[in-house]
């Protein structure tokens, strides 16, 4: 089984460099017209985690958003664009990083992501799962994620910005029901991602999010795209590029472990530009948050502060409430009673309820949490640092 990958170098977002970018990254796939034909209803899925500016490398540029919306309409394809945002109402987090003005402009259909619809997965650990409509009600998805760091999974790429097929809260039910174990919630992304399988991946890496991320994190200049109709390859591609272990990200081991294609960079077909000449060992990591598999869960759970990570809140708090009203397991609180307005300390952190699902930190708009990490974590990271 061939599993192509095609790569090209862009250095910005200029419209006429991503638009000729784009032409020569899909030639090798076959085009676009190998994936749209005329007629279909096409969602496409960018990722719109939170409303904050393209600058900030949080959300996928609007002019890669813009460009493959034209694409598909020059195929014949009936564009819409949607997502669930982490924090926020869809349209006005799609206003606020400019993808609202792409989808008007270009005459394309902005997908409400507003009901969700149970579905029944055969197969698989999550046999239950509730999904925008719109998903279901699609011919195609076109998936089109951004290169980051995530505090929780080590990596958002292709496989996880699928994630946004689910609605809001809904969200929290599945890391309340994932918990504190990483491996099972990346199963779960997994197979949501195969549930959903998208005709094709294309990767906004052109500037990606380094560090805190994958709301919080630092822009970082890479200056590429990548692009596959295969998720699992499309994410080694991307992660050996950055020079990120499979040790530091969840759904690329897991995938490992359960023996699916495309975790090894021999198995891929490469296309475009070599990998060679875009790779960059200048990417910081995310903090390891967890001990990686080996360990009873129960093992874990008594030795959970020193093998593990937790949120913890800075003096940039400013008291908002959005960490109290998105933590999946109601771990924090807040009372502004207490303590003055300049005090973090008024909002508490039950770590014997935390789940370490870093969401706190994830939607945080005033990069107020950080990671606190354990005794091993932290001896674990000066090993691994040292021997760069």
């Amino acid at each position: 089984m061939s599993l192509s990958v095609s790569l090209q170098s862009l250095a910005d977002y200029n419209p006429e460099r991503v638009k000729d970018a784009l032409h020569l990254l899909l030639e090798p796939l076959g085009g676009i017209d190998r994936y749209v034909k005329p007629g279909q209803k096409v969602l496409i899925k960018p990722n719109l985690l939170a409303g904050k500016t393209p600058e900030k490398a949080v959300t996928t540029h609007p002019e890669i958003v813009r460009q493959v919306i034209l694409m598909v309409q020059q195929a014949g394809g009936i564009a819409s664009v949607g997502d669930s945002p982490g924090l926020g109402k869809p349209e006005n987090v799609a206003r606020k990083c400019g993808v609202f003005e792409v989808i008007e402009s270009t005459g394309a259909r902005f997908a409400l992501f507003d009901e969700s619809v149970p579905i029944n997965l055969e197969a698989g650990t999550f046999h239950h799962l509730e999904v925008a409509r719109e998903a279901l009600e699609t011919d195609i998805i076109i998936n089109l994620p951004k290169l980051k760091t995530h505090q929780m999974m080590g990596y958002t790429g292709a496989v996880k910005n699928l994630f946004g097929l689910v609605v809001g809260m809904r969200k929290v039910r599945l890391h309340l029901q994932a918990g504190t174990d990483k491996e099972f919630f990346a199963l779960m992304l997994l197979e949501l991602a195969e549930r959903f399988k998208p005709a094709l991946s294309i990767m906004d890496a052109v500037v990606g999010m380094e560090g805190n991320g994958p709301g919080n994190g630092d822009p970082v200049q890479i200056g590429a795209l990548l692009a596959s109709p295969h998720l699992v390859a499309l994410d080694t591609v991307a992660t050996a590029m950055v020079n990120l272990s499979e040790q530091r990200v969840w759904t690329q081991m897991v995938a490992r472990k359960t023996g699916r294609l495309g975790v090894s960079l021999d198995e891929l077909d490469l296309h475009g530009v070599p990998l060679a000449t875009l790779q960059t060992s200048r990417f910081r990591p995310a903090k390891n948050s967890d001990i990686n598999f080996g360990l009873p869960i129960p093992v874990k759970n008594i030795l959970k502060n020193t093998i593990t990570a937790q949120p913890t809140i800075t003096q940039a708090c400013q008291q908002c409430g959005h960490c109290v009203t998105h933590c999946p397991p109601e771990a924090m609180t807040i009372d502004p009673s207490e303590t003055t307005t300049l005090d973090t300390q008024q909002v508490k952190i039950d770590y014997n309820r935390c789940i370490r699902c870093f969401c706190c930190q994830e939607l945080c708009p005033h990069n107020a949490i950080t990671t606190q990490q354990g005794m091993i974590l932290r001896l674990l990271d000066f090993i691994q640092g040292s021997k760069k």
